[in-house]
């Protein structure tokens, strides 16, 4: 293992929660860094109660653990990142209202840099293009970083909004371990697709649509399943998979408690996820589409989703008609698009291999390169001892 000089620069990167699909980029970045002569320490704190419950967490056993304390149901966080803070030179944090350690941190560095890393707003939150108190706090704050790494061009192009300068901006472009996935999906797909539906109580020889994400209210489970139900009045033999868990879980199941068509697999990792990817034919989410965007581009499969306006950055990667589809927010446009790529085979096959091209433009090992050189610019750009930050 390559380790770093003493006296070398340190960075810290500051995380609320950590996630399992994290884990890949946290330990890419750490030997990235350490080869450029860069200490790395990760600093993690806790999910809230309700995060719990999309079962997601994962577990770096060289990660910092501090302590998380939330106030107002998990509105307002502090985290106790004081120690860890003054034993490094660099310190990246997310960019979010609730983290009030944040504010001194921006506003009193102390020697320090700081950067953040973000949306650039809040895309899930009513009214999120207008502007009101969280947002002045956020665009406020967001202009005290002395760099900035933002989760794609969408999220770079509100920072930019902010007033804040586009070369102290490094774009990430958010993603998975897609090589992983890539390869577990191969293997699922060699399987003998019969036996492999039939573990998942699937037809053999149907269409299948599969929803895979968390299970809660922005990703607009009643319209999945109010569209679904049309799909289904047009094509008696379809399907529909749901793969997750979260907080709407008890009631999606009771909604579809009478529709045996509709088969609700709760959370699928690994090997079991890659199966369920190479079982269906379309990835179904009419509502908030985030990281999930990239399942789909690994397993070859045209995402079709909404203009529901709750969508994370990643939307930036769907290029509709190319790889996956997007319609107005209503069961009737959904459940049409989804029975045209179905009767379509030249548009479905079209799909599936620009979904497949997207796979190759947002892997992990690029954002883990991207990162790295955003810090090694932030450094030469902004090196300790200057007097003064760079506002």
């Amino acid at each position: 293992m390559t380790t770093s000089p003493v006296g070398a620069p340190s960075l810290l990167v500051v995380q609320r929660r950590l996630t399992h699909y994290r884990i890949p980029f946290f330990q890419g970045v750490k030997q990235r860094l350490e080869q450029e002569g860069v200490r790395f320490t990760l600093a993690i704190g806790e999910p809230t109660a309700a995060e719990r419950e999309k079962r997601d967490e994962g577990h770096l056993d060289w990660a910092v653990q501090v302590p998380c304390r939330y106030a107002l149901g998990g509105r307002l966080c502090w985290m106790g990142i004081g120690p860890v803070v003054r034993q490094n030179d660099f310190a990246v944090v997310t960019q979010e209202n609730k983290m009030l350690n944040n504010i001194p941190l921006l506003l009193w560095p102390g020697h320090r840099r700081v950067a953040l890393w973000g949306h650039g707003r809040n895309f899930q939150a009513a009214g999120a293009r207008t502007a009101g108190v969280a947002q002045g706090i956020k665009v406020a704050l967001s202009c005290k970083a002395d760099w900035w790494f933002a989760y794609t061009d969408v999220s770079a192009d509100v920072v930019q909004g902010f007033g804040y300068p586009g070369e102290r901006i490094t774009v990430l472009n958010n993603a998975i371990d897609t090589s992983s996935l890539a390869a577990a999906v191969a293997r699922a797909k060699a399987m003998n697709s019969r036996d492999l539906r039939a573990k998942y109580g699937l037809l053999p020889d149907a269409p299948v649509g599969l929803y895979l994400g968390s299970l809660y209210a922005e990703k607009r489970l009643d319209l999945l399943i109010d569209g679904a139900k049309l799909v289904r009045q047009a094509r008696p033999d379809f399907q529909l998979a749901i793969v997750g868990a979260g907080p709407e879980d008890a009631w999606l199941r009771d909604r579809v408690q009478s529709l045996s068509w509709v088969h609700v697999l709760g959370p699928r990792m690994g090997a079991e996820k890659a199966e369920v990817l190479a079982c269906a034919d379309l990835m179904l989410n009419p509502g908030l589409v985030g990281l999930g965007i990239l399942d789909a581009f690994v397993a070859g499969l045209p995402m079709i989703t909404t203009d529901c306006d709750l969508h994370s950055p990643e939307i930036a990667y769907l290029r509709h008609g190319d790889n996956g589809v997007m319609t107005p927010p209503d069961a009737s446009s959904f459940s049409a698009a989804v029975l045209h790529v179905l009767a379509d085979e030249a548009m479905s096959q079209r799909l599936r291999e620009g979904s497949l091209r997207s796979a190759v433009d947002y892997g992990m090992e690029a954002m883990v390169e991207r990162f790295c050189q955003g810090v090694l610019a932030w450094q030469r750009a902004q090196p300790l001892g200057k007097a003064g930050r760079s506002q």
